[in-house]
């Protein structure tokens, strides 16, 4: 035999083995990690490959989701918060003032301050948010002042607001065990995002985890609770103080409404680990317990013991679950109980572990495909395939006998490479895919009848079969590479 025949014979030898290997070695393990199986039955062989193939949305079922994110809850946000700060870091620079409010998204306006102490706050607002904000007066108010956020700061949000958000839904949805998510920015500067996510099952499950913004607040209870907002605000003389609000109460046994701290002791910025666990006061159900990091920790604790004997409520997305009364010091754990089953519990969970949106998504676009039509397309796309298979060989072996066997075997071993690719790879097949194996088998046909014909040509001019073969092959492989 020829040495280079049969190194080269070696070599397909080798590259189809590796193939088969990939293709049909390997089991998928819980952990998404791959371990070699040798197949010992036709299931076991089914399975191996299933697993190895990673299917698309239109052929395993799933959704397709186009989400935005509204971006200036995110901006509005940050304003607010500088909105509450502010006070605090004016009192102790003891510098007066009469009200400090969000007047815009991203505006916060300050009133009655007074005219000596023009320079001091003109120094402390410089120091403390130059350049993300800019100092204007009031137009009309001597004494009035407004803090707006400049534009670039406000753009730096919004996108900082998407990233965090794609970041956010890929964790919770990575929980959930979802194989193969595509999550990603989306269109052109519109703050969306693309969710695909096949295989799912639940999909109004999925869509309640990844929507929750999940802001978790710890905040002191000053008055209530109380049957109605209206009778809350009466207490109060119709006006509530300046650092206050009110918020109503998801509690069992404790419904109503509440006045409680506008600002939070400790949010879920500070939370470190949360999980689900059966209530103990309330057989059957589930509550939520979280720890907190250490820098929470340290400030939760001299907080408790301060007010021992004050209410504190649990506020979860403006929402009270909780409110109990400071019996000693807290330093780094609480529960959140309400009527939670099992799954919604670990579901909730879930979602404070992997962090508060930065803002609220809004749903643009939604389809699901169901598992039954991608089965179908499957079908579809297999019988294709097939049909296809056999019409070729039909041909191949009708019009060049005995070549023609050798075109089917190269054309079965294209598509064995070309699927151990997509394994190797992890890519994932669609049903465009499909069509496109589908072309394959036909230029590879194609390939083959374009040798076959130049050898016959190079037959009947009289030369030998080595040489009509050598000739025909290296003449053909130009139209070859062309097509």
């Amino acid at each position: 035999m020829n040495p280079n025949l049969r190194w080269k014979g070696l070599f397909i030898l080798g590259v189809v083995l590796i193939c088969l290997v990939g293709l049909l070695g390997f089991r998928k393990k819980p952990d998404a990690k791959f371990a070699f199986s040798f197949p010992t039955s036709l299931t076991a062989l089914r399975r191996n490959f299933a697993d190895r193939i990673n299917l698309g949305l239109d052929l395993r079922g799933g959704m397709h989701l186009i989400l935005q994110v509204q971006v200036n809850e995110a901006v509005r946000t940050e304003t607010d918060q500088v909105a509450q700060r502010l006070p605090v870091l004016l009192r102790e620079q003891a510098i007066p003032y009469t009200e400090v409010r969000t007047v815009e998204i991203n505006r916060v306006r300050l009133s009655d301050i007074p005219v000596e102490y023009t320079a001091r706050f003109r120094e402390f607002v410089a120091e403390h948010y130059a350049p993300a904000y800019e100092l204007a007066p009031v137009p009309g108010d001597s004494t009035g002042y407004y803090v707006t956020m400049t534009a670039s700061y406000a753009e730096s949000i919004r996108r900082d607001a998407v990233r965090t958000s794609i970041e956010t839904i890929r964790q919770r949805i990575d929980a959930l065990g979802v194989a193969e998510p595509t999550i990603q920015e989306h269109g052109r500067g519109e703050h969306e995002i693309l969710v695909q996510l096949p295989g799912v099952d639940d999909p109004a499950r999925v869509k309640n985890i990844m929507q929750s913004t999940a802001m978790l607040e710890i905040k002191l209870v000053h008055d209530g609770p109380f049957a109605s907002d209206t009778t809350a605000l009466s207490s109060r003389g119709g006006i509530l103080p300046a650092d206050a609000m009110l918020l109503r109460s998801l509690e069992r046994g404790r419904e109503g409404w509440y006045i409680i701290s506008r600002s939070s002791v400790v949010s879920g910025r500070d939370l470190r680990s949360a999980r689900a666990e059966v209530d103990p006061e309330s057989p059957g159900l589930y509550q939520v317990s979280f720890f907190l990091t250490r820098d929470g920790a340290s400030r939760f604790g001299p907080f408790t013991e301060a007010n021992i004997g004050n209410p504190l409520a649990v506020v979860l997305d403006n929402k009270i679950y909780s409110v109990a009364t400071i019996q000693s010091r807290i330093d780094d754990s609480g529960r959140i109980t309400g009527q939670f089953s099992l799954q919604t519990a670990s579901d909730l969970a879930l979602v404070l572990r992997s962090g508060a949106l930065p803002a609220s998504i809004r749903y643009l676009e939604e389809r699901t495909v169901g598992p039954s039509l991608g089965a179908d397309s499957i079908r579809a796309g297999f019988t294709a395939c097939l049909v296809g298979l056999l019409a070729v060989s039909a041909f191949m072996l009708f019009y060049y006998r005995l070549a023609g066997v050798n075109a089917l075997v190269a054309l079965m071993l294209n598509l064995i490479i070309l699927l151990a690719v997509l394994a190797y790879f992890g890519a994932t097949l669609t049903l465009p895919g499909i069509a496109g194996i589908l072309l394959t088998i036909g230029m590879a046909v194609d390939a083959n009848v374009l040798v076959f014909q130049r050898i016959r040509e190079e037959l009947h001019t009289g030369k030998t079969v080595v040489s009509a073969v050598e000739t025909g092959v290296e003449r053909a492989f130009v139209t070859i590479i062309d097509t």
